[in-house]
């Protein structure tokens, strides 16, 4: 009888296995009134599943698009994730109103048992998810790609802190580190680490992350910096002055991002990149950027995060941007900006007492902040030294956090007018936050309770 057990246990053992990432490659093309998709490719990729099997379904309600794999046979939703692009940010830029383009974009999810069809959507005006392409997938193919990419280095882990499939699985990328710099990018993602687990509430949740750094070898050192005339080619693509914006740091090769990436379990990915001129970016369940080098990579690279790890909005209002809202200022689905000051979606946190929409010292900062701006844009089109503007950032962090942190109302909870790029018609849950300034004053009420939820999405 103990032979048959033994089987048995085995047979076990082998069904509990976590399956395999699949992981499809897309092209999403379009322009400012129309968009369509088109497979690329499909790819297994060589690690198991990272995510929890009871969490396959989102519950965050985030991103402006979502996609679902349903199984072909039953109906059954199997996964589903929101996730943010980079053309839903192109497509609301001047630049899209004249001219279409092509983005290369991926989904991920576990490997399935048998043909999936799976379902992208999007919201529309009135935040509802609606279906704008379906194709199915059979897990069996044999034109499934699944040679893994070249080796991109070894594999660090930063900080084991339990099995991927219990854990959020955040991977720390470098690009434009040579050889010869693999140390100063583990030094670096270290660092960041550590930065990451000084703010609350991720400090309180440390022990709910696995991080991982990944380093593929460039053959020179730093990114891309079009505007100075400055071009090379980096393992990850990555470069600064997407959408002409000269801080916003993407990658557009999407490609070889992800099958670096599919050689670490992740969910969450930050990109390292080796530069000292401030740049970064952030889109949500795609990936974060930060220049490594920079004197602010504190705030940098959290405030980032921030907007990849849970969705959320920039705060700030006065700073120059490449992307265009709605004159109508419908409800964001970002869970830290609102449309309605009188019933905030943040509305269990609010102080009591405080009057919605809640006064402050508007006019005093934006009349400074125009005058600040004015002297940025200054030192970056006359391309003065990176020191010239780590003391204007120093300079105006002195300004903004005593007068956001000494009015009425600073530190409590209301809805606080000027918010996701706009002086008037959008609303931020507190005066000072780590998505409006460059301040030591932490992330506000409604950023916090966003990235929790998102933490209990992830972790057991």
């Amino acid at each position: 009888m103990l032979r048959p057990l033994l089987l048995s246990l085995a047979a076990l053992a082998c069904l509990a296995a976590p399956p395999r990432t699949l992981r499809v490659d897309y092209g999403h093309t379009g322009d400012a009134t129309s968009e369509r998709f088109g497979v690329d490719r499909v790819v297994l990729e060589p690690l198991p599943w990272p995510g929890d099997p009871a969490k396959a379904v989102d519950t965050s309600n985030l991103g402006k698009y979502c996609f679902e794999v349903i199984d072909k046979a039953t109906g059954k939703l199997l996964y589903s994730r929101g996730f943010a692009s980079i053309y839903g940010e192109w497509e609301t830029t001047d630049e899209a109103k004249t001219l279409g383009r092509s983005f290369s974009e991926s989904l991920r999810f576990p490997q399935p048992e048998a043909p999936v069809r799976i379902q992208v959507k999007k919201r529309d005006a009135k935040n509802a998810f609606q279906t704008l392409w379906t194709f199915e997938v059979d897990p069996k193919d044999p034109l499934i790609e699944r040679t893994p990419a070249p080796a991109a280095g070894n594999l660090i882990a930063l900080q084991k802190a339990g099995d991927p499939a219990d854990k959020v699985d955040f991977l720390i990328l470098g690009d434009g580190y040579t050889a010869a710099e693999r140390g100063k990018f583990e030094q670096q993602a270290r660092k960041v680490m550590e930065l990451l687990f000084q703010q609350t509430p991720f400090k309180e949740h440390r022990k709910d992350f696995n991080v991982w750094a990944l380093c593929p070898e460039s053959k020179e050192s730093g990114i891309s910096r079009p505007s100075t005339g400055v071009h090379k080619r980096t393992p990850l693509g990555t470069t600064y002055d997407a959408f002409g914006s000269e801080r916003y740091v993407l990658t557009f090769d999407n490609r070889a991002w992800r099958d670096i990436a599919a050689q670490a379990p992740y969910e969450f990915v930050e990109i390292l990149v080796n530069a000292e001129t401030y740049g970064g970016g952030g889109i949500h369940n795609l990936y974060s950027t930060a220049s490594a080098g920079n004197s602010t990579i504190g705030y940098l690279f959290v405030h980032e995060f921030g907007h990849h790890f849970a969705g959320l909005a920039d705060e700030y209002y006065t700073s120059d941007v490449a992307v265009t809202n709605s004159p109508s200022r419908p409800e964001p689905w970002e869970p830290n900006a609102t449309a309605d000051p009188k019933h905030p979606k943040w509305s269990s946190l609010l102080t009591a007492g405080v009057p919605l929409p809640t006064p402050w010292k508007k006019d005093e900062f934006e009349a400074h902040s125009h005058a600040y701006q004015k002297e940025r844009r200054a030192i970056r089109a006359a391309n003065r030294p990176e020191s010239e503007m780590d003391a204007l950032f120093a300079r105006e962090k002195v300004f903004e956090t005593k007068l956001l942190g000494t009015d009425a109302h600073s530190g409590k909870v209301g809805a606080f007018e000027g918010a996701n790029y706009e002086a008037k018609g959008y609303f931020r849950s507190q005066e000072d936050c780590l998505m409006f300034t460059r301040d030591e004053v932490g992330f506000c009420a409604a950023c916090r309770a966003a990235i929790e939820k998102v933490i209990r999405q992830y972790a057991k």
